[in-house]
């Protein structure tokens, strides 16, 4: 694991892997957010709106 964050840091230039681990789940909720909106796009709802 050690090697993996090293490897981000010469990459990235990020020098703490909490900072590029943050960055990973803020990205991967936002494509998980993009995928769950893309699959119940025209779901049609029972409720009357109130």
């Amino acid at each position: 694991m050690e090697e993996f964050t090293r490897g981000l840091h010469m990459i990235l230039g990020i020098p703490d892997p909490q900072i590029v681990i943050g960055y990973g789940l803020a990205i991967g909720l936002a494509l998980a957010c993009i995928v769950y909106g893309w699959l119940h796009w025209n779901e049609e709802d029972d409720s009357n709106g109130s």
